[in-house]
């Protein structure tokens, strides 16, 4: 059967049972541990039994021990579950980058539901959800005490359709209502822009399209710049990425390293372990780069960054990130349903594990609440005056009319980037960065 590695991660992993001759003693011991394990199986089952005939309700027996299925996996970590045939097909459906719902990638905490991350120009991210949100009720029903699952079925219904979320937030003194309309999410992979000399390549999720978007974008942004050498460095922004596929991590990571290990993933047995490296071959060309992170950076989205920081291709800036550290496998089963296992935790290329820890940056880098202005504020500030603005100030008849155009277009990025710090400070620093470090290499 065909498996799904995701949290990254796709492709398939081999569950290998070695048969070897076990000592007397061993041998006696497995057997007790069998003989108990069907003896639990045996009370199950009485169990079930006496729920079918007893219960005030007549039960779907399908129902009864589908819940049966999932309370044994969700007991053994947060990823882990189990799939009906219709949440197995919309996972399908979600890592191929499109699907209905709200656009926020959430997980448990506590009893609550913790958003991960809000999803680029989604419903949820419109509503101004932000990572770190947890959602206490949904249309005024509780969640305490639900299954995540059972409270992801809560936030479904048909496109189109209103839903009211409870929602309380670090810095808020009252839980608060958001309403959200459910829509079709489509998400774009990637979205590729030129801000200054830097290429900001906004990566908002990993499915299948990713380093194809990732490559034409960068390709598409470097050709309008007149060529790799009018461009100052490139910014990989990873804030607010949920993860997604292990494949498509690792070819994002690869398109930036000319050779080193790029993550490897370690499951209970040896041979359950993998190790990924990096092939010849740099998109970048050698040029600086800067990875973007935030605490909704998780899963698929840490390795890139941990595999840059790791191999000193990337100076990575933000805030901790998630600290999703686990891979799980979606194994197909009879029925179309599948179930999601956590079968490994990845480690970065030094041996790191980052699960509850998550990616450090090398420059902690807050992002400032947008603040309102007040009234009169910018009036009250008085203009900069400079020796041009002083009367019978002398000329500057040194220079061209082509050197003083030049002079005159520095400037005006120098205020552009400037002007970018008041909508986003961290991509501002970001781009800061790479012009220092273009300003401290070889003259062109």
């Amino acid at each position: 059967m065909k498996k799904l590695m995701i949290a990254a991660a796709s492709g398939t992993i081999l569950g290998l049972v070695a048969t070897t001759q076990i000592a007397g003693p061993l041998i006696a011991q497995e057997a007790d541990n069998s003989a108990s394990v069907y003896e639990q199986l045996d009370l199950f089952g009485d169990i079930f039994e006496r729920i079918r005939s007893g219960y005030v309700e007549q039960v779907n027996d399908k129902d009864l021990i589908e819940a049966a299925i999932n309370g044994m996996l969700t007991s053994l970590d947060p990823h882990s579950s189990y799939l009906s045939a219709d949440d197995a097909a919309a996972m399908r459906v979600q890592t191929s980058g499109e699907f209905g719902g709200l656009g926020i990638e959430v997980t448990q905490e506590d009893g609550w539901v913790k958003v991960v991350s809000p999803m680029d120009g989604t419903p949820a991210d419109a509503a101004g959800i932000l990572a770190g949100d947890f959602i206490t009720a949904v249309d005024g029903e509780n969640v305490l005490g639900l299954t995540l699952d059972q409270a992801v079925e809560l936030m479904r219904g048909p496109v189109g359709s209103e839903i009211i979320i409870t929602v309380v937030r670090e810095g808020e003194n009252e839980p608060f209502e958001v309403s959200i309309i459910r829509d079709t999410i489509k998400l774009t992979a990637v979205r590729s822009r030129t801000e200054g000399n830097a290429v900001v390549l906004r990566i908002a999720t990993f499915s299948d399209q990713t380093y194809s978007d990732l490559e034409s974008g960068l390709k598409e942004q470097v050709a309008e710049a007149g060529g790799i050498d009018n461009v100052d460095g490139f910014i990989l922004d990873l804030r607010n990425n949920p993860g997604g596929l292990l494949n498509q991590a690792i070819y994002v990571s690869d398109a930036f390293l000319d050779a080193g290990e790029i993550v490897s993933t370690r499951g209970r047995e040896p041979n359950d372990s993998d190790r990924y490296n990096a092939e010849l071959g740099d998109l970048a060309m050698g040029k600086p780069i800067v990875v973007l992170i935030n605490g909704g950076s998780a899963s698929a989205s840490e390795i890139v960054a941990g595999a840059l920081q790791d191999q000193r291709r990337a100076i990575v800036v933000g805030t901790k990130s998630f600290g999703k550290g686990s891979v799980q496998t979606v194994v197909p089963l009879q029925g179309d349903g599948a179930m999601r296992l956590t079968t490994a935790r990845y480690y970065t290329p030094s041996g790191r594990s980052i699960q509850a820890l998550g990616i450090s940056p090398d420059i902690i880098v807050e992002q400032p609440r947008p603040t309102l202005p007040v009234d009169g504020q910018e009036d009250a500030a008085p203009k900069p005056r400079s020796e041009a603005d002083l009367r019978g100030s002398l000329n500057n008849d040194s220079l061209t009319e082509d050197e003083i155009r030049q002079i005159e277009a520095d400037r005006a990025r120098a205020e552009a980037a400037a002007a970018l710090r008041l909508e986003d400070y961290q991509l501002a620093y970001a781009i800061d960065i790479l012009k220092g470090l273009n300003a401290l290499g070889p003259k062109k």
